[in-house]
């Protein structure tokens, strides 16, 4: 039942809900039950339990209200780039990926789709998709972003389709350095083709039955 309420609370840090609605909810809630029996036993069980669940959703809300969260709300790219700037190079894809409280997760980037915030989510394909680099390493979330939602470019085709160029797009890389007239390019497409485990992956088959000629 935690893992349940906790799941819900997740949902509530998308839609944006002021956890000092929760107290007045509670209230007017056992207002009502007291309309409806005269029974003060069954009226305190119903105020203990909805007041825990309630306390169980501040948190919840409280710890999953990251700024990349409260940007996808606005669906604006310049507030979800200005949230993100503040993540380290190797924790960026996790931040607009996954949020996770207890035992329950929820991800920024499909709740900025299921929300409608396109604008917000075509921004976090962009930064999940750039190439960084430091003294030691390089930086880039398509490994991330196709481990943790496999099945992307079936989501991206079925609910945004704008979206997906974006996602194509990213999985190019073009050197900005012509050489005798040529310029190298690579395609980081090993995601369409093979899934997690070496197995044929769906991708293309999901591009196809898209009916998206200019897509493919």
């Amino acid at each position: 039942m935690v893992e349940d309420i906790s799941a819900l609370g997740l949902r509530h840090v998308g839609y944006a809900i002021p956890t000092e609605f929760f107290a007045p909810f509670v209230s007017g809630a056992v207002d009502v039950i007291r309309t409806m029996t005269t029974d003060e036993q069954a009226e305190d069980a119903f105020r203990w339990s909805l007041t825990l669940v309630s306390k169980i959703l501040v948190r919840t809300i409280m710890e999953g209200s990251t700024i990349v969260m409260k940007a996808i709300n606005t669906n604006n790219e310049k507030s979800l780039r200005k949230a993100i700037s503040v993540a380290a190079r190797g924790k960026r894809s996790m931040e607009l990926l996954n949020i996770t409280v207890g035992t329950q997760s929820i991800s920024p980037f499909y709740w900025a789709i299921e929300s409608g915030s396109l604008v917000t989510a075509k921004a976090m394909i962009g930064d999940l998709l750039t190439i960084r680099a430091d003294r030691d390493n390089y930086y880039y979330g398509c490994d991330d972003l196709f481990t943790r939602h496999p099945e992307v470019v079936q989501r991206l085709i079925t609910d945004a389709q704008g979206v997906l160029p974006a996602l194509l797009d990213g999985l190019i890389w073009r050197s900005r350095v012509a050489v005798n007239g040529l310029r190298r390019v690579n395609y980081y497409v090993k995601h369409l083709v093979q899934d997690q485990e070496g197995n044929y992956n769906q991708a293309l088959e999901w591009l196809v039955d898209g009916q998206e000629s200019k897509v493919i």
